[in-house]
């Protein structure tokens, strides 16, 4: 990897730098790269590993990673995982958690550089699942060979390479590496674009992701460029508290408009867990543009969003309970319910079938709001969902947490493990759509 190593020789000189190593064949292909330079280039280095304690060779890839670190006089830090704050959203969990120890190895060896082993082909993965979900400019970016975050720059080195380059090059070069099987699981995401869309991209050009690099580079560009305007405009609407006035961002044309509320986003994203898709940016959107003078709306992770008194209001309600509002996926998991896609037919109030042009898409998934109620298959009529509730005796703490199945128009389509309403299909009538609910446990109606 000549181009690599000239790029770092040059930036990385005289330098502390943290290498975030998993132990994949990526991040030691690019901790070899660093440790083949470092002694003529004065270059310090310290790995970083995280342990995350969910599969049983988790701790032989930390005793991997660990020697090679020591073999190569490398400072080796590691960060065990015991307690995940979010199990619903684990692998976001997970990536909050990592940062947080990367921050704090900054401080503690004040680097100067943060390394991580992203490819050519975590890029394409990346943009073709923001196209999907629906993103923002700077979303459809991806990410850059070099970024900023929480004052340390970002450092991918191996932006130019593939997956496949990086295996040739660790056995070429005899370095170790471990495997991660939960990578080719088609259950996350990330491994369906990654074990099913990109071979075909890579079929019809093996350097696709050249092409992909030079798609995001160019998107920056403009990006960039648009987004001087949009931060000199932003400065002109805020108030003497830093609070944006509503009256003058409305006066503003669209794009800045869309663009000043990604920033704010991506403000948030950069603290804390808050995944949000097209549905959500519209309606906060939406918001903003109402004649009303005071409105606001729930998102995900209790953070609540809306205008008040002529300024934008966007913030986390701590006091507020976790409250379900999803848009569903194909698969939403809690404590008590895994509920998912499914293609064997149940007659049961744990599976319901349903046809998708009888209702406004996507589906949601939310908690009960006052006034709820469902019209029951072979029912004629509708019952509050509060009665239900206490009719199938569900605790009063079980209540307000408890998964509702709704379509876009917010119309009750499913109580899980309870009811169903009049979409629910018969197994000979027409249908595309089945799901099915498991509890975890049995305590959820004691």
């Amino acid at each position: 990897m000549k181009e690599e190593k000239e790029y770092l020789s040059k930036l990385l000189k005289d330098k502390t730098v943290i290498i975030s190593c998993s132990g994949g064949p990526d991040s030691m292909a690019l901790l070899s790269l660093v440790n083949s330079i470092k002694d003529e280039y004065n270059i310090k280095v310290v790995v970083a590993h995280v342990n995350h304690k969910v599969r049983e060779e988790s701790d032989e890839e930390a005793l991997m990673v660990e020697t090679y670190a020591e073999e190569n006089y490398d400072i080796f830090e590691i960060f065990e995982i015991k307690n995940y704050h979010d199990k619903v959203n684990f692998h976001e969990d997970a990536r909050k958690i990592r940062y947080n120890f990367l921050k704090g190895l900054k401080d503690k060896y004040n680097a100067d550089y943060l390394l991580t082993a992203h490819h050519g082909d975590d890029l394409i993965e990346t943009i073709l699942m923001r196209i999907t979900r629906g993103s923002s400019l700077k979303g459809y970016v991806g990410f850059r060979r070099i970024s900023d975050w929480e004052e340390i720059k970002i450092v991918r080195p191996l932006i130019r390479r593939t997956k496949k380059y990086l295996e040739e090059y660790n056995k070429e070069h005899n370095i170790p590496y471990r495997i991660d099987k939960t990578n080719f699981s088609l259950e996350y995401t990330r491994n369906r674009y990654r074990n099913n869309i990109l071979p075909l991209l890579k079929e019809e050009d093996e350097n696709v992701h050249l092409k992909y690099l030079k798609f995001s580079n160019e998107l920056n560009k403009y990006y960039e460029y648009v987004r001087k305007d949009m931060l000199k405009e932003k400065e002109n609407i805020l108030d003497k508290n830093g609070l944006i006035i509503v009256s003058k961002y409305r006066k503003l044309d669209s794009l800045l408009k869309e663009m000043i509320l990604s920033d704010l986003i991506m403000e948030v994203q950069l603290k804390d867990y808050l995944p949000l898709n097209d549905v959500l940016f519209t309606d906060m959107l939406n918001v903003l543009e109402s004649e009303k003078s005071n409105v606001i709306i729930n998102l995900p992770n209790n953070y609540v969003f809306g205008k008040e008194y002529d300024r934008i209001l966007f913030k986390k309600n701590e006091e507020a309970s976790k409250s379900i509002d999803y848009i569903f996926d194909g698969r939403y998991e809690d404590d008590s319910f895994e509920i998912s896609s499914s293609s064997s037919y149940e007659s049961s109030n744990y599976s319901i079938a349903l046809d998708s042009n009888e209702l406004k898409m996507p589906l949601k998934i939310r908690s009960r709001k006052d006034g709820d109620f469902i019209e029951i298959l072979n029912l004629n009529g509708r019952k509050k969902i509060n009665d239900i509730f206490i009719d199938m005796k569900i605790p009063k703490s079980k209540r307000d947490n408890y998964p509702i199945l709704t379509d876009s128009n917010n119309v009750i389509i499913w109580i899980p493990g309870l009811k169903k309403s009049k979409f629910a299909k018969a197994k000979d009538e027409k249908y595309d759509i089945i799901l099915t609910c498991k509890e975890k446990n049995n305590e959820s109606k004691k």
